[in-house]
């Protein structure tokens, strides 16, 4: 997979091309799956091809972990983590999402991908993540097999500089018609649940700014341009961190957080910290 063809597999085995091909076919004949697809003068190889290489290379990585043990060597490099986080996720949610890991006996080597939820998905069919978190569970529409794990939900809290909470707290959350209010963008979940909440209680903020950035968004209402919202459960680091108080809250809105995996049942123990620190404690309070 590393060299990319037959003839430079060869070539660095020091084996006949014709000894190489036959041993690749009689592997993918036991396994009933094809590993490679040629494009091209080269090979790629398959969704089977990822699965298989990246077994293949932990299997090695404990077989030179192994002799490197049995003879007195240091036995090198820690547990990784490779998790992928939807950017609608707040940085905050997500810290403290991955914080159990780094509480495991054994060190763990955390390595952060943060993108749009498909583009992570791929990732994770193709076994380069070990876990996507993500505020939407794995929709059908996608043909990708994986399997959600609901972390936790909380409610949602609203949030301003010290002017506009003092103004805004005694009649919440009707103070927030005609209100200055910053929003997520009408594509995340969050906003279509926000703007239900508004036209079930009449109320009709009026709308500052849209963002895509969820973090670009609390640094405008650290400044004061408007009202802000984020889960709950990150309500007093988001107090300390962004200079500004609670309006108020509701559980009329409901955040989830999951971890998506191409595991039925969370083996990595990384990833199993995770589940069992948000499930047990960190959204314990908010069911």
């Amino acid at each position: 997979m590393q060299e990319g063809s037959i003839t430079a597999a060869s070539s660095k085995l020091s084996l006949a091309q014709s000894t190489v091909s036959a041993q690749l076919s009689k592997f993918e004949e036991n396994l009933g799956a094809k590993l490679f697809k040629r494009v091209g003068r080269n090979l790629e190889p398959t969704d089977m091809g990822h699965l298989v290489f990246r077994y293949a290379d932990e299997i090695f990585s404990l077989g030179r972990e192994m002799m490197d043990s049995i003879r007195g060597r240091p036995v090198a490099g820690p547990l990784s983590l490779k998790v992928g986080i939807v950017d609608v996720i707040p940085k905050l949610v997500a810290r403290k999402l991955l914080e159990p890991a780094g509480k495991l006996p054994e060190k763990v080597r955390l390595i952060c991908h943060e993108g749009k939820d498909k583009e992570l998905l791929a990732e994770l069919a193709l076994h380069n993540l070990d876990v996507v978190l993500t505020d939407t569970p794995l929709r059908s529409s996608l043909s990708i097999k994986a399997y959600n794990h609901l972390l936790g939900e909380c409610g949602v809290s609203f949030f301003g500089v010290e002017k506009l909470a003092k103004l805004l707290q005694p009649n919440f959350p009707y103070s927030l018609d005609e209100s200055p209010m910053l929003l997520p963008l009408a594509m995340s979940s969050l906003r279509g649940m926000l703007d239900q909440w508004f036209e079930r209680i009449d109320v009709h903020p009026v709308v500052i700014g849209e963002f895509e950035d969820n973090a670009l968004l609390k640094v405008f209402g650290q400044a004061g341009e408007g009202i802000f919202m984020a889960p709950t459960v990150i309500e007093k680091e988001v107090e300390q961190q962004y200079q500004v108080q609670v309006i108020g809250r509701t559980n009329k809105i409901r955040e989830k957080f999951y971890a998506i995996s191409v595991e039925r049942i969370i083996r990595h123990p990384a990833v199993a910290a995770i589940s069992e620190a948000a499930q047990q404690k960190l959204f314990f309070d908010y069911k």
